[in-house]
């Protein structure tokens, strides 16, 4: 099995992730506290400062849309603020942000004090009374899991025991709940959309030990999608997406604290029913308004409201979870798609905003949220993905390292062997302060052009990189500027064994524009460089003339310089030998624009 290098060993480099990261970060920083607690403190009782009348609702500084005191949602975006923030706190010293943190959860216990010492939350607790007689309720476990979840991340990432103690206080009442509801109404557990709730208690089971946690997990653990999953067959099909996928991750968390097999067989069902026998669009989703898409029928919902983000983050999730069990490349293949083309691509590259869906149909536009007036379920997921990068990409099995994402970052890995420090980044040069190419060294205009440094003091291990499933070609090695002629691949990886003392270590994969059909209609498809889906920038499909299998003979790459991240134009490309010829760009670079991602292929005329 596999582990993560410790969030606190590894950094991220400049480049077009830090870049998206430092936007999400400004974000965090920027909300205000006061508007952040604004639900907990009104269920509370705390009169916000200022805001016992309101004159003027208009000039009200509140947090409105999902986070408005009349939605009963209300609250679940702060957890997500706690998990961000302590991802990013865990990953660097950052004071001002956990100044901002610690003080929230200060906020939290005296809301919980005030309500009596167990309840902390930003909705009643009749809410999840409601849930009993069937009657309708929105979605009250789901926001109360949102603020568990973050409790507990800044307990395990930051050691802060008073996140720890609001939670223990808070999971008395949960017992209390649960036992009433076991003995009239058991149905009512599993609603609310639930669905994360087993993962949180199995995780406070293995932080703590502590029996109620083992109560709260045989309370959660019924749910009916295992029944579905132990069955076979496709378990999912116009299911809520996002209410089944953390229900997997509850099976994978279970399997890593008791070792039992059957919570290890769910979460793989849960897969192979998701991804493998249903396939998916280019860009990983699998669902339209919000619902699974059923099996190779994705040609159906080409619409304004397909790939949720809040799928795309947990999905990532699950194939974590995977990747990190087996070491198989084919989750470590979809998560690099999922992030350009989900995790990027529905974050705006200009504000940092979140788009709710990526649009598949024809000539669509992405909808960005604002700052304080959405809040959809979205932006907090949203929050989360821009920080875990830091855990996607360098891993360990304690011998050897293992390299899963080519971003640029570099990290300090402790091995049996010792301690490793290694980076990677994209094979550029620094001449007087500007990023350039090496033009006499053989430096390449790819963003696949990759210079690792590894250095363990002379110590002995391998490093392990992964060989993209759109590798096109066979990779090139060059060690201490000397090519490596024979290449050891094994399962998937190059596999590099030697000793370690500074060396320089050049990585090239090969990539080609490939035409992906549709699940469907096979006729239309998608063009993808490398994992990046390709945006034609026209309002309508207006068709390609050319050969699925030869896209170079229809596209003419576009590597003008420029003064952003990188010096040229990553991924660009203008349609030749058409009627009417348009532009294709990274779908992560669409802000405004009007965009198709799915093209019918024509035939040339003879």
């Amino acid at each position: 099995m596999l582990k993560r290098a410790n969030i606190g060993d590894v950094r991220i480099l400049p480049g077009l992730f830090r870049r998206r990261m430092d936007l999400n970060e400004a974000y965090l920083m920027e909300l205000d506290s006061t508007c952040l607690l604004q639900n907990f403190y009104l269920e509370a009782g705390i009169i916000l400062p200022d805001m016992q009348v309101l004159p003027d609702p208009a000039k009200a500084k509140l947090h409105w849309g999902w986070e408005a005191p009349s939605c009963q949602l209300r609250g679940h975006f702060l957890g997500h603020w706690l998990s961000a923030a302590a991802e990013l706190c865990a990953n660097g010293d950052r004071p001002q942000l956990r100044a901002k943190l610690d003080h929230i959860v200060r906020e939290l216990a005296r809301c919980q004090k005030l309500n009596g010492g167990e309840w902390a939350g930003s909705i009643p607790e009749k809410y999840f009374y409601m849930m009993k007689p069937d009657r309708y309720i929105w979605s009250p476990q789901y926001t109360m899991h949102k603020t568990l979840l973050g409790l507990k991340d800044v307990y395990e990432k930051l050691g802060n025991e008073e996140a720890l103690d609001i939670l223990d206080h808070m999971a008395d009442w949960y017992v209390r709940w649960t036992g009433e509801m076991r003995e009239s109404d058991p149905a009512a557990i599993f609603s609310g959309e639930q669905g994360g709730m087993l993962e949180i208690w199995a995780d406070l089971l293995a932080l703590t030990g502590k029996d109620k946690y083992r109560t709260l997990v045989e309370a959660y653990e019924g749910n009916a999608l295992y029944t579905r999953l132990d069955e076979g067959g496709d378990a999912l099909s116009d299911d809520h997406a996002n209410s089944s996928i953390p229900v997997s991750h509850g099976a994978g968390r279970l399997w890593e604290v008791t070792g039992d097999e059957k919570w290890r067989k769910r979460m793989e069902a849960f897969w192979k029913t998701a991804v493998t026998d249903r396939g998916m669009f280019s860009t990983t989703g699998s669902n339209a308004g919000e619902f699974w898409i059923p099996p190779h029928a994705h040609a159906q919902f080409l619409t304004g409201t397909d790939q949720e983000f809040c799928t795309v983050y947990n999905m990532v999730r699950t194939a974590e979870y995977l990747y990190r069990w087996t070491g198989d490349v084919r989750y470590a293949d979809y998560i690099e798609r999922a992030i350009y083309n989900g995790f990027l691509a529905q974050q705006n590259r200009q504000t940092g905003m979140p788009t709710y869906f990526l649009p598949m149909a024809p000539g669509s536009r992405k909808t960005w949220g604002s700052r304080t007036r959405d809040f959809w379920c979205c932006f907090g997921t949203m929050v989360q993905a821009q920080t875990i990068y830091p855990e996607l990409i360098w891993y360990t099995d304690g011998k050897d390292v293992t390299v899963s994402q080519y971003i640029p970052s570099e990290a300090v890995i402790r091995l049996e062997a010792g301690e490793a420090r290694v980076k990677q980044a994209v094979h550029m040069k620094n001449y007087n302060n500007q990023v350039l190419f090496d033009e006499h060294s053989g430096g390449r205009v790819s963003r696949w052009s990759l210079r690792f440094t590894v250095d363990a003091g002379g110590a002995s291990f391998a490093l392990k990189l992964r060989v993209p499933a759109w590798c096109a070609g066979t990779p090139e090695i060059k060690l201490g500027g000397e090519t490596i002629e024979s290449l050891v691949i094994r399962d998937g990886y190059i596999v590099l064994e030697r000793a370690w003392n500074g060396e320089e270590l050049d990585v090239f994969f090969p990539s080609e524009v490939r035409f992906e059909p549709l699940e469907g209609a096979p006729e239309m498809g998608s063009l993808v460089d490398g994992p990046i889906v390709l945006a034609g920038l026209t309002d309508k499909d207006r068709g390609i003339a050319g050969d699925p299998a030869a896209p170079g003979d229809f596209l003419l790459p576009e590597t003008p310089h420029t003064y952003d991240v990188f010096v040229w134009m990553q991924n660009t490309y203008r349609t030749r030998k058409q009627p009417e010829n348009f532009r294709l760009i990274p779908l992560y670079e669409v802000t405004d624009e009007p965009y198709t991602v799915c093209f019918t292929m024509k035939k040339t005329e003879d």
